[in-house]
């Protein structure tokens, strides 16, 4: 397991767990991020910028920091 912040551009994982205090994680549900959901990332910011993930067809901006609560598997390329 590795966390989402870890996660090369394009490389597809699945959501393995969300370790966060509940607030975020609450947050982080609201916006789609469930156990068992497939996503990637489409984009990174420079200087630790925020990441834009893809989670089935939408897209989300989360900051570094956040994506580092979210444990996934990762997939082979393709």
């Amino acid at each position: 397991m590795q966390l989402l912040s870890q996660l090369k551009i394009g490389q597809p994982a699945t959501i393995s767990a969300i370790e966060a205090e509940e607030l975020l994680f609450h947050r982080l549900s609201a916006l789609g991020f469930r156990i068992g959901k497939p996503l990637s990332i489409i984009r990174r910011a420079n200087f630790n910028g925020p990441l834009q993930v893809r989670l089935g067809t939408t897209d989300v901006i989360l900051r570094d920091t956040e994506a580092a609560h979210i444990r996934i598997n990762t997939h082979p390329i393709n």
